[in-house]
């Protein structure tokens, strides 16, 4: 478990400092694979002594939110509580700049101290990607060896790497994003980046000509309208549904749900996805369909891919839970190691 915080006495308390663990700091921290690691030893065994209310989500405008995520935690071998304030501003790509902009917060649950904040908008992109290649992890095939990439925003590199972090056995990406020229950017930056050896890093025009080679095809956009048709997912793919979180939002069609056995992240997935929101009222499946959600897969509890024909579907809204498991992470690994590395 969690090594608990040192926690200054009553008379040292006043002169407690929290620690501000800036982006670079936190990159350095953090790997993709120990956070998936993280994730599929901490989340069977923290998640039934985390309280996590629903996200608040304002609407500043018709398109803009602020969203406050909160957890806490029950158990004094997990001693956190923790806090992510998030803006989504999505015509900020306008601007050349991030539609999402976060801080996180992390508290001593056992006195309310401040222990740590750093960026949550960094924190967001390595815990959502990885959630992704956790499920990937465990629905994929272990002979994929084709990525789709739909989207090319900063939640995207991410993604990839976490899935060939996952799936070493991947080595052809393709990306497609509606703005050519940032799939080719962001393909040829990850090609310069030879991180990866073997593997190919490609960007494409035609999304209908490549989703049905996709032995993985992940999406993280906001698109309101489905860009993967699922008559032509390939038998055996796993489909990687990031980007909505509104019922407004949808990145497949109805097909792609039927077609596939649905997996979530957490419960609020069936509340929030557009995709299967949108699904359960058309009748296309039943909330009692859903194969299972991913503490349920770690634990073996709900069965994941059942043979290489089956196509799995994972979709995530995100969660606090993860929020302060990867903040957990970071900040104890930066304590280990002095306050920096």
């Amino acid at each position: 478990m969690a090594t608990p915080p040192v926690v200054p006495t009553a008379a040292a308390a006043a002169s407690f400092t929290p620690v501000f663990i800036n982006t670079a700091t936190l990159r350095s921290i953090l790997t993709y694979k120990s956070l998936i690691h993280h994730f599929r030893a901490f989340l069977p065994t923290v998640t039934s002594s985390l309280h996590s209310p629903p996200r608040q989500n304002y609407a500043l405008s018709p398109s803009s939110s602020l969203l406050l995520m909160p957890s806490w935690s029950s158990s004094s071998s997990f001693p956190y509580l923790g806090v992510k304030l998030v803006t989504y501003f999505p015509q900020n790509s306008t601007l050349e700049l991030p539609g999402v902009h976060g801080s996180y917060v992390l508290f001593d649950s056992r006195t309310g101290q401040t222990l740590a904040s750093m960026d949550g908008t960094e924190l967001t992109l390595w815990r959502t990607s990885c959630v992704s290649g956790l499920a990937s992890e465990i629905l994929a095939r272990n002979d994929v060896g084709v990525l789709v990439m739909i989207g090319s925003g900063a939640l995207a590199p991410h993604l990839i790497k976490a899935h060939l972090t996952a799936k070493p056995s991947l080595r052809r990406v393709i990306i497609w994003n509606r703005t050519v020229e940032k799939a080719r950017k962001l393909a040829q930056e990850l090609e310069n980046e030879g991180k990866f050896e073997g593997v190919c890093f490609e960007s494409t025009e035609c999304l209908e000509e490549v989703v049905g080679m996709g032995d993985i095809v992940s999406c993280a956009t906001n698109s309101e309208s489905p860009l993967v048709n699922g008559a032509r997912l390939k038998a055996g793919a796993h489909l990687d549904l990031v980007g909505s979180f509104r019922h407004s939002m949808r990145e497949c069609d109805d097909e792609a749900i039927k077609r596939g056995r649905v997996f979530i992240d957490n419960e609020m997935a069936l509340e929030e996805a557009g995709e299967l929101v949108g699904a359960f009222e058309r009748g296309v499946i039943g909330k009692g369909e859903i194969g299972g959600n991913l503490v349920e897969l770690i634990k073996g509890e709900k069965v994941g891919r059942r043979d290489s024909e089956e196509v799995t579907v994972f979709k995530s809204v995100g969660s606090a839970v993860v929020d302060i498991l990867s903040a957990q992470l970071v900040y104890e690994t930066y304590i280990k190691n002095g306050g920096g590395l």
